[in-house]
């Protein structure tokens, strides 16, 4: 195993005690200059030299519009280079930027904004509407910054119509002032970024300036990144995988980056081929959607070596490395840890290994997620994380202490997924805790349940939870939530075709078809609410009807 680099040797030349975004824009726009950094779907682009100018202009509008140190300005805001341009720009103020779901609305959308108290609101003006129920003023809300062609200026409803609004082209093209230029630390909170909120209200995770930098500096190390490459970016920037691992990784490694505001499997393949990519990231469902897209002759005409792809399932992991000629790599982390493992580039791609730690950054362990307790080589229990460096880890949940201290339970921050560490080192995704089920005296991998639904002809994807049901003996019953294309199969004949191709403890009793399953921005499945929802009049219960699968 080749194990990972020594991270402080990658990037910019900038010492550890000034790992932040802002120090990187600045030091690259001098290495890099009028080299192009970004371009986008609608053809807009930006180079090094002009992601720092013109971050110092917006940086003296947002001045003058009274952002300063420690202040929330939350964005509700498509991929684009004003995304990018007042990120910097908020943190040029020391203050925090706020990014949110572009989903959000109503009752999701009010509690980020009344959780994250901010007093600017920069919003696509397409999405203008969805605030038109919040009374913004109440929150503490000064100003709203439009995002788009300025032909938007106002809210259609009146409980908002008072609130000042300016187009933030015209902050952009403010003079230079360099008392709005303020240099942040890699202790400073910059962003707070909201959990998906699969298992209860969004959180905002406190992320400062080191956590966010080795963000990307990890995937610079993980991906061999150089400023020859060109990342495809077709993630939320919202989501820090599509921010900090490809964007802000693309600018610490000095290479190009396309952006485009959403994943689309039919053209993700022409867009990797159009634009040159060499590096990209998959999450969730995405790889498998690419690897079961329709094969093509030009599924190697393009220049992509390296996926991120996370997770990897052992159905297709070598299969679509061979189909597509590039090497996968995977890694594990989540918003409020960081990215803490990386795949060995000298592994073959293995189902669910995540790689060795990051060790100068980070502890790992597995624990008995009941007791805290460190279990065994290859035991399985909940992955649980320290930091060894100070502010390169989140500073907790904006406004919520109960759950930071709850997240914190004897000083390891508690993931909540299953894992394991094998005999080299190597840490193994499992898991999320919550989706482990427990029947028949067996934990079911509710992972490995889908993939196995997943392989029906009919099946687009699945999702698996367990049910606690009178009667069970406090064990799990199963549902699966099964996404097929065209009409719906008949419940009997899909759980004959399952039969054969998984063990008997596993076949679900629980079935309901749908055409799509509900996901956030991220592709992640909102498992809560399916459990929530239990047992509904589209469910079909195989016990009503007497239906046992066959044994063996």
């Amino acid at each position: 195993m080749k194990g990972h680099p020594d991270l402080q040797s990658l990037g910019p030349n900038i010492p550890i005690e000034q790992w932040t975004l802002v120090d990187a824009v600045q030091m690259q726009a001098k290495s890099y200059g009028e080299k192009e950094f970004l371009a986008f779907e609608n053809g807009e682009t930006l180079t090094f030299a002009a992601l720092d100018q013109l971050t110092d202009q917006l940086a003296s509008g947002l001045q003058e519009l009274g952002l300063g140190p420690g202040d929330r300005l939350l964005g509700l805001m498509t991929n684009s280079r004003d995304f990018i341009l007042l990120m910097i720009a908020v943190h040029k103020r020391l203050a925090i930027f706020v990014p949110i779901n572009t989903e959000l609305k109503g009752s999701f959308l009010q509690h980020q904004v009344e959780n994250s108290e901010p007093l600017i609101v920069a919003v696509d003006e397409d999405l203008l509407n969805r605030f038109n129920e919040i009374d913004l003023p109440t929150l503490g809300i000064k100003q709203i910054l439009l995002v788009g062609k300025g032909q938007k200026l106002e809210f259609n409803s009146n409980l908002n119509r008072g609130i000042p609004t300016t187009n933030i082209e015209t902050l952009t093209n403010s003079p230079i002032n360099s008392s709005a230029i303020v240099s942040p630390t890699p202790q400073d909170v910059c962003t707070i970024m909201y959990t998906s909120g699969t298992t209860g209200p969004a959180k905002g995770v406190l992320m400062p300036q080191g956590h966010c930098y080795l963000f990307a500096l990890g995937t610079v190390a993980a991906m061999e990144l150089t400023e020859e490459d060109r990342y495809f970016c077709c993630m939320p920037l919202f989501h820090a995988n599509g921010l900090f691992m490809q964007v802000y990784a693309s600018l610490l490694a000095g290479c190009s980056a396309y952006v485009t505001k959403r994943f689309s499997v039919k053209s993700w393949l022409d867009t990797v081929i159009d634009q040159e990519a060499t590096v990209t990231n998959a999450l969730g469902v995405m790889p498998e959607f690419i690897f079961r897209s329709s094969p093509s002759p030009r599924d190697q005409l393009h220049k992509l070596t390296r996926i991120m792809a996370i997770p990897v399932a052992e159905e297709w992991g070598e299969a679509m490395e061979e189909r597509f000629g590039v090497a996968l790599r995977q890694g594990f982390g989540m918003t409020e840890v960081n990215m803490v493992a990386y795949s060995d580039p000298d592994d073959p791609v293995i189902a669910g290994c995540a790689g060795p730690p990051l060790s100068d950054f980070f502890k790992v362990i597995i624990a008995d997620p009941e007791t805290d307790r460190e279990l065994a080589v290859d035991a399985i229990g909940e992955i649980l994380v320290r930091p060894k460096e100070p502010f390169f880890f989140n500073l907790g949940y904006f406004k919520m202490p109960d759950k930071t201290v709850e997240a914190w339970r004897n000083l390891w921050f508690h993931t909540g997924d299953a894992g394991r560490i094998d005999s080299e080192g190597r840490l193994f995704f499992v898991d999320r805790i919550n989706d482990r089920i427990r029947r028949r005296g067996e934990n079911i991998s509710s992972y490995e349940l889908e993939q196995a639904l997943n392989q029906h002809p009919d099946v687009t994807e699945s999702a698996v939870i367990g049910l606690k049901v009178e009667g069970a003996g406090g064990e799990d019953e199963i549902k699966a939530v099964v996404a097929v294309s065209g009409r719906h199969p008949d419940p009997v004949t899909f759980l004959d075709w399952c039969t054969p191709r998984m063990p008997r403890h596993t076949i679900p009793r629980y079935l309901e078809f749908v055409s799509e399953l509900d996901k956030t921005a991220s592709g992640k499945v909102r498992k809560q609410a399916i459990r929530d929802a239990g047992v509904t009049k589209s469910t079909w219960d195989r016990e009503a009807v007497g239906y046992l699968p066959a044994r063996d």
